[in-house]
């Protein structure tokens, strides 16, 4: 936990608020919560999609 404080107060992050540091944060968590769900949906069912590319 140190070295994540460490982290954020040595970013751009840093001066702000509490409020600001933890909305970026909740944000950045709720990304890679995203992208990691949709990356385990791909690869459990991505034998099974159709794709198509095109316009």
């Amino acid at each position: 936990m140190d070295v994540i404080n460490e982290i954020i107060q040595n970013s751009a992050i840093g001066p702000l608020s509490k409020f600001y540091k933890s909305m970026v944060l909740l944000l950045f968590s709720t990304i890679v919560t995203m992208l990691s769900a949709m990356l385990v949906i791909l690869l459990t069912h991505g034998s099974h999609m159709t794709i198509h590319f095109g316009y």
